[in-house]
């Protein structure tokens, strides 16, 4: 395992504290949370305040500072891709009602992740669904995970938490169902991070064929009989980012729908 610094990695866990559910902090609080002296997180606080990446508000909180929009736009304009991702996954989510994200795997087998990159909620119907503020998803419990893992040849981790009674750990059910997703380009969840919410996700391909993430929506279960519907915007979408990235099929744009699983 390459050697880290340990300031750094403790600067980077308590940024990753700050999401769209907790997007302010006390020093108490995050002192708190990282189970860490509240001298140690004062000083880290000072040195990411003074360098832009938070910024003080009232008294004694804490959010995240603008000048993490540099590095994150520095970070979409070096992704030649996300730009169709995006508009694929907007169009997902108008013609759908339901939240659609992009999303992408990394790290190795062993510490496989994945995460979230953009979800879109324009025009979105019905009861919240798991996943809506989360950035890191559960590798083995959702439609991009599986997808993701399927594609790549990987198995989920081997003490994957099972969060409801229909999460998939067995790992002959997990071989069995990686074929399956492999042969459609297609992954479903059920149930399966959260009872109530589903998802369904295909990949999004570059010039070459190669993956380069995940397209999908996550919605309520009762909707899955909506399935067909659904998925022919799903590949519908993909195929159109594709296109616009330069992946020419002999079917054309249409050429993502395959068979369902």
């Amino acid at each position: 395992m390459p050697r880290t610094l340990a300031t750094v990695d403790s600067a980077v866990r308590l940024l990753e504290l700050f999401d769209a559910d907790h997007t302010e902090w006390t020093l108490g609080a995050l002192a708190r949370r990282l189970a860490q002296p509240t001298s140690t997180v004062h000083e880290q606080l000072g040195t990411l305040t003074a360098s832009g990446l938070l910024t003080r508000v009232g008294r004694g909180r804490y959010r995240l500072g603008w000048r993490l929009l540099k590095l994150s736009s520095a970070l979409y304009g070096s992704v030649p891709w996300y730009a169709a991702a995006h508009d694929a996954m907007t169009a997902l989510s108008r013609g759908t009602h339901l939240l659609a994200f992009v999303c992408v795997l990394e790290g190795q087998a062993a510490d496989a992740r994945v995460l979230c990159i953009a979800r879109s909620v324009q025009g979105r119907d019905g009861p919240p669904v798991v996943g809506e503020t989360q950035f890191e998803l559960p590798v083995h419990a959702t439609a991009s995970g599986k997808l993701l893992l399927a594609l790549r040849g990987w198995d989920p981790p081997a003490n994957a938490p099972a969060f409801t009674p229909h999460t998939r750990r067995d790992p002959a059910a997990w071989a069995s169902e990686a074929a399956a997703i492999r042969a459609a380009r297609l992954a479903v969840s059920r149930d399966e991070w959260a009872v109530g919410s589903s998802g369904l996700a295909v990949p999004l391909l570059g010039a070459g064929g190669e993956v380069l993430a995940a397209l999908g929506v996550s919605l309520p279960t009762p909707r899955l009989r909506e399935r067909d519907a659904l998925l022919r915007r799903l590949h519908d979408a993909a195929a159109e980012a594709a296109w616009t990235l330069g992946h020419r099929t002999p079917h054309g744009r249409g050429e993502g729908r395959r068979a369902n699983i």
